[in-house]
């Protein structure tokens, strides 16, 4: 099984948690962009709790040209796909490509392609 989806372009991992007096939190920027997948999970009616081991391919297409590091968008996205029921645990991935595509002008986006293994 394979589902494509488009997403949001997600928070960094160093906005996505927030320190409250010593106890560590999902931020504002990350529950926000958890809501937005997973109402994108449900238009595209992509929430199929993805059993065993899973192949997962992000495009990431920045909002600019600025510097920046694609690793840290990627903790948020599958997070947010686990959320919305995509598959069980991010721990089901074998393999991650991610990529940086061209700039999108002002928005921002990635591009999803997760795969089941075949056992």
């Amino acid at each position: 099984m394979s589902i494509q989806l488009t997403l949001p372009w997600p928070p960094s991992v160093n906005s996505y948690y927030r320190n409250v007096k010593g106890r560590t939190m999902l931020s504002e920027k990350g529950r926000e962009y958890k809501k937005a997948v997973s109402r994108i999970v449900l238009t595209q009616r992509a929430a199929h709790h993805l059993t065993g081991r899973l192949v997962v391919g992000i495009v990431l297409y920045p909002p600019s040209a600025m510097k920046m590091d694609i690793d840290n968008r990627v903790k948020a996205t599958l997070d947010a796909l686990q959320n919305a029921g995509v598959f069980e645990d991010d721990s089901q991935v074998d393999s991650l490509q991610v990529t940086r595509g061209n700039t999108t002008r002002g928005v921002g986006m990635a591009q999803v392609r997760i795969e089941t293994v075949a056992s």
